[in-house]
């Protein structure tokens, strides 16, 4: 199955499996009201869903380095959000991560929206 192991969810953490060792990738944050429709995208080569609980309404973005790259403001503190992922560039980021360190090639879009609206 395409994307298997890409996204896995744990109490309070979201990790992403990466298609390139040393990389910068893209992330693209969206947050709705509801669930947001579903487009075909046919350059997504992995995709995921979830659900993440977030007592502060905001959610952290590290590397695996433990190096904070950012956060993503939920807007809702005590709320259980439903969570669709996609990717793409992971085939091209696995090539040219053998030889370089590829910025931006591997793109994630990451949509929240709360459980009960």
């Amino acid at each position: 199955m395409p994307g298997a192991g890409f996204l896995t969810s744990y109490d309070k953490r979201l990790d992403f499996e990466t298609a390139g060792h040393t990389h910068e990738a893209a992330l693209t944050a969206e947050v709705w009201s509801s669930e947001p429709p579903v487009t075909c995208d046919v350059r997504r080569e992995a995709q995921g869903g979830a659900e993440i609980f977030s007592t502060t309404g905001n959610l952290s973005v590290e590397t695996m380095s433990g190096v904070g790259e950012g956060r993503v403001e939920l807007g809702r503190p005590d709320t259980l959000w439903k969570v669709r992922a996609s990717c793409s560039g992971r085939a091209e980021v696995a090539r040219l991560a053998v030889v370089d360190v590829p910025v931006g090639v591997e793109r994630y879009l990451v949509q929240f929206w709360p459980v009960s609206a």
